[in-house]
């Protein structure tokens, strides 16, 4: 998945058969093959509202031989369009949990799930005249679609452009989708392919996005408002950031979402041996409060995990956001930082899963 920008969820409501905590179970309603290697699963309403705001993920709980392991996928569906929350999981070459749901999701099971969150949101409102263009690659278009909707059903005298990238014509997730969603929305909503191996009778544009490609599809230059999020792999994101950056486009302008399919290798530790000691943590968490001593070799979440203290997490690499909290006191070094904004850093914001305590005195609050 998914990895970065939801309103609170329904956590905080008191728990009710099914569910515990921030954990809850889903009973899956249908998988339907998107394409080849790509499914979208449907659950059912759950029992109790499971708030999200268009672009957030859930984190997949799966017994898989044996061992827990767990995988943030976004949510495809809107709450403004959409009665059953749902997700669409892309196959990865030797990928443990996307090919595992590919091949064992039935109609009927419960899984369960971490409740939605991520801050790859937009306030929505009807007033709203607003420019949002949207770059997606691959399965990156899954948060975007949920926005989409959500754009088309709110604020109908927005207007986004989809600009996504793919690798061929079978290989575009929701492409009947998408075109009667254009062909519904036509003064809301244009939707741009980019194909790194087009057909012969491709019209198109082709090969890897490029600055002669933006040029072609700006030919009347965006307002100097627009707002540009962009959700796909790393290196996609990483070119379409400097070409945008070409183009005299701010970075307050731009949203990323990172997404990391499987679990990566964690970062080497960025403390140094002067820095290094055991360290007091205090981890506000769901009405409790917990004191870990977190060694130097180790991070906070990983500390608290051996303790047996149930913190939400997913990717562990830095990049979901899942395990976010916000540090009231102290200094914390993140061995990763790519997925926090400047300004969440700025606010205290910091990620257990690749965070170390500098201080004597570090306290956070987690959700």
């Amino acid at each position: 998945m998914a990895f970065s920008f939801f309103k609170k969820s329904a956590a905080s409501e008191q728990p009710k058969s099914g569910s515990t905590g921030h954990y809850r179970d889903l009973v899956i309603r249908s998988v339907k093959s998107e394409t080849a290697d790509a499914v979208s699963v449907e659950f059912e309403k759950p029992d109790r509202a499971m708030d999200y705001q268009s672009g957030q993920f859930i984190t997949l709980v799966l017994q898989i031989d044996g061992k827990e392991v767990r995988r943030a996928y976004s949510l495809c569906s809107s709450p403004a369009t959409d009665a059953n929350p749902t997700v669409a999981v892309k196959r990865v070459k030797n990928g443990l949990v996307s090919n595992w749901v590919a091949d064992n999701f039935k109609s009927g099971q419960t899984i369960k799930v971490l409740e939605p969150m991520g801050h790859f949101t937009l306030k929505y409102n009807p007033d709203n005249q607003r420019q949002i263009i949207l770059f997606a690659g691959g399965s990156g278009i899954t948060p975007m679609m949920s926005i989409i909707k959500s754009i088309t059903a709110i604020e109908l005298k927005s207007h986004c452009t989809l600009i996504y990238c793919n690798r061929d014509l079978e290989s575009i997730i929701f492409k009947r989708d998408l075109e009667q969603l254009e062909q519904t929305f036509p003064s809301q909503l244009k939707v741009i392919h980019v194909l790194d191996n087009p057909p012969a009778s491709w019209k198109g544009y082709s090969g890897y996005l490029n600055a002669t490609i933006l040029d072609s599809i700006f030919q009347s230059p965006p307002s100097a408002d627009a707002l540009y999020m962009l959700c796909g792999p790393e290196q996609m994101m990483k070119l379409t950031g400097e070409l945008l950056a070409g183009r005299g486009v701010q970075a307050d302008k731009i949203m990323k979402e990172s997404f990391s399919h499987e679990v990566q290798t964690k970062p080497a530790s960025s403390v140094s041996e002067k820095e290094g000691k055991v360290r007091e943590v205090t981890i506000r968490y769901d009405g409790q409060e917990f004191k870990v001593s977190v060694p130097p070799d180790k991070t906070i979440l990983e500390t608290a995990l051996g303790q047996g203290i149930d913190l939400p997490y997913s990717c562990q690499s830095g990049l979901c956001t899942a395990c976010r909290g916000k540090a009231l006191s102290g200094k914390v070094k993140l061995d990763e930082e790519d997925g926090l904004s400047s300004s969440e850093m700025a606010e205290g914001y910091v990620l257990t899963c690749v965070g170390h305590p500098l201080t004597d005195d570090v306290v956070i609050e987690i959700g």
